[in-house]
């Protein structure tokens, strides 16, 4: 992974974060770093207080800071505040924090020196990862906690990560790895703190598993029509031209592809008519398609940031450094929020329609819970319980984060986006929607089976039997679910469901 100056796409950052690539920083950006870094050091030379060259930070930025104390105030800057409290944050959310700072680092708009990235890179390359707690961030003036947790082991101070998990001194880990801590100068300490990169990291790993639970949310919404014996008429290209969302048109397209030849919808008209299948069914591709749109304006958001040099101050083409409020996290935070709130919608309407599927007076014709000996048995009671416990946590987690905003700094950071807390509360919603899409995959399957006599489409028949060979039984007396769930669960989160429909469908939309 070549590091320059333009920024980096989203494929990047899920690489090394999730997929330890190595990185190396282009000729290109070290000629940027070594230009900006001669006009921080000709800046630090003369009289005039200069903000983060010559002076302090935040409130206390009127105070002039002599030469002598300036490799000093960089140092304790990094140690205050690294004040982070709560439980360790995740070993890819600090690898795409810390990758995303040398992203900004290389534009040659921080004024850093070459060999201070040289050095984040060679930390992230030997698989050293900073010891980052959940709570310090507001999301303003940057991800200030994490990133100063970062740029501690930088320094050979606090704890870190090493390659086998263990969590030791982050000095001796440098020093196993040949890497010798950075003495930082003028303005190298506010530079590799003041970013949004936390926030942006975990946005980016969140698009990229929604993108997966928004394509497996039409595949479980189709195999439940589909068990209902349900219409797929509503699904038909024309109606969805007349209301040109195109979220909406591929989740409809994507329930179509996945119902292609089934023996069981269009019966609805059967022993019980019924005129329309309920909203939870035949709005789906509504539900669904409104969450992709939201997906598709958070990409936008994320691209953008993606190719921000986001510092304060920051050094110019010109020469000048100047202060600014572009670390100021809102354009990310509102993403963050829009998607929790689209994702907990998403979970809603499918836990509605494994409910359905359970309740012997809505699920035309199904045993009650899907029980083999219903009153002996329980079925998927409890199942949807859980279901419906991990929804209800996703509503409370829809709460904005980013309406909220706590002054501090004296007052002078008077107005805060709490972007990084909109970020982690996002992580566990996309967890939970996880759940919830796999609880629907077990009951709707089990629901498809018990259709005898009714031939389901190539496309459910692929995804039951690849559901079975991994390990999750069908139809049956009561035993044991919680392994059965968990198996259905990493069999959403590892894109396996998506894999077995487009076996029969070819590439979902």
């Amino acid at each position: 992974m070549v590091v320059g100056t333009s920024g980096v796409t989203a494929a990047d950052v899920l690489a090394v974060a999730r997929g330890g690539a190595r990185i190396e920083l282009s000729p290109e950006a070290v000629a940027a770093l070594a230009a900006s870094r001669e006009i921080v050091d000709a800046l630090a030379a003369k009289p005039d207080p200069v903000y983060g060259v010559s002076t302090g930070f935040g409130a206390l930025a009127t105070r002039h800071i002599s030469p002598d104390l300036r490799a000093q105030l960089q140092r304790n800057i990094v140690r205050s505040h690294a004040a982070g409290m709560g439980p360790r944050v995740e070993r890819e959310v600090v690898r795409a924090l810390m990758f995303l700072r040398l992203k900004t680092v290389c534009s040659g708009h921080t004024g850093v020196r070459p060999e201070v990235a040289q050095t984040m890179a060679d930390v992230l390359n030997a698989g050293i990862t900073p010891v980052v707690h959940e709570y310090g961030s507001l999301g303003c003036s940057g991800d200030l906690a994490p990133l100063s947790h970062c740029a501690l082991t930088l320094m050979g101070e606090g704890e870190a990560e090493g390659p086998d998990g263990t969590v030791r001194p982050a000095a001796e880990l440098l020093a196993e790895h040949g890497i010798r801590p950075v003495e930082l100068r003028e303005k190298e300490g506010l530079a590799l703190l003041n970013g949004t990169d936390g926030m942006l990291g975990m946005l980016v790993m969140a698009l990229a598993d929604l993108e997966t639970l928004y394509k497996s949310a039409d595949v479980t919404a189709a195999l439940t029509l589909e068990a209902l014996l349900g219409t797929d008429k509503v699904l038909a290209p024309e109606l969805h031209a007349i209301r040109p969302h195109p979220g909406q048109a591929a989740s409809a397209a994507n329930m179509l592809a996945v119902l292609k030849g089934s023996g069981l919808t269009g019966h609805h008209q059967d022993d019980a008519p019924r005129v329309q299948d309920a909203y939870s069914v035949r709005c789906a591709p509504q539900v669904a398609g409104a969450g992709r749109d939201t997906l598709a304006h958070a990409r936008t958001v994320a691209e953008r940031e993606l190719a921000s040099a986001v510092d304060n101050p920051v050094v110019l083409p010109d020469g000048r450094v100047e202060s600014n409020g572009n670390f100021h996290g809102a354009p990310v935070a509102y993403v963050l929020d829009f998607l929790a709130i689209a994702a907990a919608d998403l979970a809603s309407i499918a836990e509605r329609r494994t409910d359905r599927l359970l309740d012997k007076n809505r699920s035309h014709g199904l045993p009650p819970f899907l029980a083999d000996d219903a009153g002996v048995d329980s079925g998927l009671m409890i199942a949807q319980y859980t279901q419906a416990a991990l929804v209800s946590e996703m509503k409370r987690l829809a709460v904005p984060a980013s309406a909220d905003s706590i002054p501090s700094s004296a007052m002078q950071e008077d107005h805060v986006s709490m972007g990084w807390s909109a970020a982690r509360k996002l992580r566990t919603a996309v967890d939970n929607l996880t759940r919830v899409i796999a609880v629907e995959l077990y009951a709707a399957t089990r629901a498809v089976e018990l259709r005898e006599g009714l031939t389901p489409a190539p496309a459910t028949r692929a995804v039951i039997d690849a559901v079975r060979e991994a390990g999750v039984a069908g139809p049956g007396a009561d035993r044991y679910l919680a392994p059965d769930l968990a198996v259905a669960e990493a069999f959403v989160r590892e894109g396996r469901l998506i894999a077995a429909a487009e076996k029969v469908t070819g590439p979902l939309r």
